[in-house]
């Protein structure tokens, strides 16, 4: 892929933006913001309880430590009067340190968290998307719907340790090339995320067009300007601090339109044979009118002529009287 197609590439994956945002706040589509407040909420809930529950169970399981015999503590005897304190300090660092080790996942991971916990409802937006656009229609399948969320979530695993394979890499390369380990380091792997990040936006498109992961790879490959600039928008917002993951849930809803608009300019997905498009439901439907017409007709026809005969018959009967 030469240089003037990674940047027309570019183009469309931010171009796309635009008409994304348009699209989500329309009728239809503006209802999806409230699924990340709502995965927020719980996250932010189960972080906050699961924080304080193993807190409560490592400082009893560190004070249990602390005590011999019941009597003294650490054989120390003196120290038994401030065992209460220092149990409450040990609980306060726990407490201290899960704070810091929840923070830090969700600094370093939470796009991944955010893509794998919301994937059912990015591959039901990608779909919908599709459909404002082209008009295509996908009946629902459970089993084939299950399929996508659960290649969403494994695309996104095999991202993340790709990502971080990259990262370990950088950080010891660093040891031996000084600049990777500062701000090029930095940039370079804002560049890997955004790839990857635009790569779980893209696939939910090219699963409806039933490529296999294989194929999938490589038409983001060839599309690496797409990608990098859709997913550079998520990455941007996750580096906020303190409410980038917040703020994470409802750009990745516009990367995903973005992503699959994109990938309509790209592929052109009006004619995928695997959809069902309005206007062959119209099609079908104006058979099935036409049909119903025609039974109408051929009815009212064998009406008129069953009722011609009765007259004929009274007709030759009344004849047959007079004759008579």
């Amino acid at each position: 892929m030469n240089f003037m197609s990674l940047f027309k590439n570019f183009g469309t994956g931010f171009r796309t933006y635009g008409a994304a945002i348009s699209m989500l706040f329309s009728k239809g589509f503006w209802g999806y913001l409230f699924f990340p407040l709502a995965i927020n909420i719980i996250l932010f809930a189960g972080g906050i309880y699961g924080i304080g529950e193993l807190t409560e169970m490592a400082s009893n399981y560190l004070t249990s430590l602390l005590e011999v015999d019941g009597g003294s503590f650490l054989d120390w005897e003196f120290l038994v009067p401030v065992k209460k304190f220092l149990a409450g300090i040990v609980g306060g660092f726990v407490w201290v340190l899960l704070k810091l080790a929840f923070f830090f996942v969700f600094t370093y991971f939470g796009g991944y968290i955010v893509i794998i916990v919301m994937s059912p409802i990015f591959a039901f937006l990608s779909e919908k998307t599709e459909e404002r656009l082209t008009g295509n229609e996908y009946p629902f399948n459970g089993d084939q719907m299950m399929r996508d969320v659960a290649r969403g979530i494994l695309l996104a695993m095999r991202n993340l340790f790709i990502e971080m394979g990259w990262m370990i890499g950088i950080f010891i390369l660093s040891f031996f090339i000084p600049l990777l380990g500062g701000i090029i380091g930095g940039i370079i792997l804002f560049f890997i995320s955004a790839y990857f990040y635009g790569f779980s936006f893209i696939d939910y498109t090219n699963e409806r067009r039933r490529l296999k992961l294989k194929q999938s790879i490589a038409f983001v490959r060839a599309n690496k300007g797409f990608a990098i600039a859709n997913g550079m928008v998520f990455a941007f917002f996750l580096m906020i601090p303190f409410c980038g993951t917040f703020l994470a849930g409802f750009v990745a809803l516009v990367s995903v339109i973005a992503a699959t608009i994109a990938t309509h300019e790209i592929v052109d997905l009006t004619n995928s044979p695997f959809a069902k498009s309005k206007n062959e439901e119209a099609i079908e439907d104006a058979v099935i009118v036409s049909d119903e017409k025609q039974k109408v007709i051929e009815e009212d026809s064998k009406s008129t002529s069953e009722n011609s005969e009765e007259i004929d018959d009274n007709t030759e009967e009344r004849d047959d009287e007079r004759e008579d």
